[in-house]
């Protein structure tokens, strides 16, 4: 029997504290506070998380029916459900942003050399948006429709590792496209995005900035053929042509020439148009390149489902950000171990396990690898076939 620390703790391990005393320090988040501190009510927040609690009330019954093991978790404080209210509404939402910030750096020097389905030395991420809906009564903040709220989570992701490495949070009025404005561009690196950022003048910046951008072409594009490349149509590629703008205001926005793609897609049946900025790659790679963008959208598929973002425990500005702040810092969490220990399970499957074994007082190793065996094992059995196929 192990007698050792519990999961909860040994999570906390790979937590970098000493930053997150400087993030606290930055925006002085322990000012006044003599009990609850910000990395109590951080704690609380991330238990929420990983173990889908529902509400305040359900946090606090929780956590105090664990009231013994807290101290060595970390909490110090006494969690109370108003105290936490408080917490999540007064205390700047930034602290976690920050933190959260610290985790992705230490999460994307670990990922560096990760496969993510093309072989290319640049760095590659895709940029996209998910909106979540809220009610406007309760979050009139939030505008977004007549009758309807919502915040948007704008964010750019590296594929090496699927890590989200900028991340706006706005309302739902905010249009995509002056996320572009936010961005700070890195030469050489390789920008994929859908129509929805298709702004001329945005992305002549991308070229000035010496940075690549792949992006759709819609169906009204004017623009004259000045040269065409030779194509392998049998691998789906249908044109690869350079062009110039011929609209007055897009020539004015982009007065460089551009490099457009027609590739046909077998499984879905469908045809895209890819514009880009760069010449060197093979046409093929950015048809590649645009079809990696679909992990963004698994990445926010996996956010929606796997963490509490849906509903919020508060609902001010400042209580829904930092809630999503630290929904994305769990997330990175998992991944920094998934790498740090080289388990082979998915992050869905370390985070379903490790809500059920929080308090557990065993090796987090023991039970991440003996949950990967126990799914080996269970793919080979002796019972025999009832039908021969």
């Amino acid at each position: 029997m192990h007698i050792g620390r519990i999961v909860f703790s040994q999570l906390i391990d790979f937590l970098p504290k000493r930053e997150f005393d400087k993030c606290v320090r930055r925006y002085c988040g322990n000012y006044r506070i003599r009990n609850f501190s910000c990395f109590d009510q951080y704690l609380c927040m991330a238990f929420a998380q990983i173990t889908y609690r529902r509400s305040l009330r359900d946090i606090e019954t929780c956590l105090r029916a664990m009231q013994s093991k807290l101290y060595h978790c970390g909490i110090r404080g006494k969690v109370s459900r108003n105290t936490l209210a408080k917490a999540n509404e007064n205390r700047d939402w930034r602290i976690y942003a920050d933190f959260a910030q610290v985790l992705i750096n230490i999460a994307r020097k670990l990922y560096t050399n990760e496969d993510f389905g093309v072989q290319l030395k640049q760095a590659a991420y895709a940029l996209d948006s998910t909106t979540i809906d809220l009610c406007l009564s309760l979050f009139p903040w939030a505008k977004f429709r007549k009758y309807k709220a919502a915040v948007k989570v704008h964010t750019l992701m590296d594929l090496r590792g699927s890590i989200p490495c900028f991340i706006r949070i706005t309302d739902g009025k905010v249009h995509d496209v002056n996320i572009l404005d936010d961005l700070i561009l890195e030469p050489g690196a390789i920008y994929i995005m859908d129509r929805a950022y298709l702004d001329f003048a945005r992305l002549y910046t991308f070229t000035q900035n010496l940075s690549t951008f792949v992006t759709r072409a819609k169906s009204n594009l004017d623009y004259r053929r000045l040269y065409y490349r030779k194509v392998d149509k049998t691998t789906g590629l249908r044109c690869d042509q350079t062009i110039a703008l011929k609209g007055y205001y897009a020539s004015k926005d982009y007065p460089a020439v551009l490099r457009r793609i027609s590739y046909f897609d077998i499984e879905t049946n469908n045809r895209f148009v890819f514009l880009t900025n760069n010449f060197a790659l093979p046409a093929l790679t950015v048809a590649q390149l645009y079809k990696c963008r679909w992990q963004i959208e698994i990445f926010f598929k996996w956010f929606k489902q796997y963490l509490r973002i849906k509903t919020f425990f508060g609902t001010t500005e400042n209580a829904v950000k930092t809630q999503i702040w630290t929904a994305i810092s769990v997330y990175v969490l998992i991944a920094i171990i998934k790498k740090e220990l080289k388990i082979k399970l998915s992050l869905g499957e370390i985070l379903q396990i490790l809500s059920i074994v929080l308090f557990e007082k065993v090796p987090i190793t023991q039970v991440l690898t003996k949950a990967l065996l126990q799914n080996e094992i269970g793919q080979f059995h002796n019972q025999l076939l009832l039908f021969d196929l």
